[in-house]
């Protein structure tokens, strides 16, 4: 079967703990705990296309305490993508909509596999670069979506930059020593 995959390009956020800003295109910390999309040891970064979402996502914890965090934008020009909001491509896929938001921290805790780490190795191993997906987050909406991306780098065809045309990102992170 083909793939109904899309290139995704425009700005994408993310809001993360400030220790990382030296590093803001890593998917280090995904790789180390694992994510909704990424079972441990695989990278994967998380992104968001609105900056609201990116705050809501990163703040999900701490719902009346909000902590600091770093605010970031992506120039992203990636091929591969698949749009997990289509309900064509989810048909075409035959995509559980559950297993999109399965309550995957509390199964990978009880020692279970949760189904969207199965689809995205299933994904990953077709060829997608990463998808498009409905943010699950507390108190998302219908207009808050997030790019999981499993493959990108510094140029086409899956190509991720931070925007920071004023260097003001660290470039090390001695600050934390």
């Amino acid at each position: 079967m083909s793939l109904p995959l899309i290139t995704f390009q425009g700005i994408v956020y993310r809001a993360h703990h400030p220790r990382w800003a030296y590093a803001p295109e890593s998917g280090e910390g995904p790789s180390r705990h694992g994510g909704r999309f990424n079972r441990p040891g695989r990278p994967a970064l998380y992104t968001a296309l609105r900056p609201e979402t990116a705050w809501l996502e990163a703040q999900q914890g701490f719902a009346f305490k909000a902590q600091p965090m770093t605010m970031c934008a992506y120039d992203v020009d990636c091929a591969d993508i698949l749009d997990l909001t289509s309900h064509v491509t989810i048909g075409a896929l035959a995509i559980d909509q559950g297993n999109l938001a399965c309550p995957w921290e509390d199964m990978a805790d009880r020692g279970d596999t949760p189904p969207s780490w199965e689809l995205a190795d299933r994904l990953i191993a077709v060829g997608a670069a990463g998808v498009i997906v409905p943010s699950f987050a507390h108190r998302a909406g219908p207009d808050d979506h997030n790019l999981v991306l499993w493959k990108w780098g510094k140029v086409p065809p899956h190509k991720v930059c931070v925007v920071d045309d004023h260097g003001r990102l660290p470039k090390d992170d001695r600050s934390w020593e």
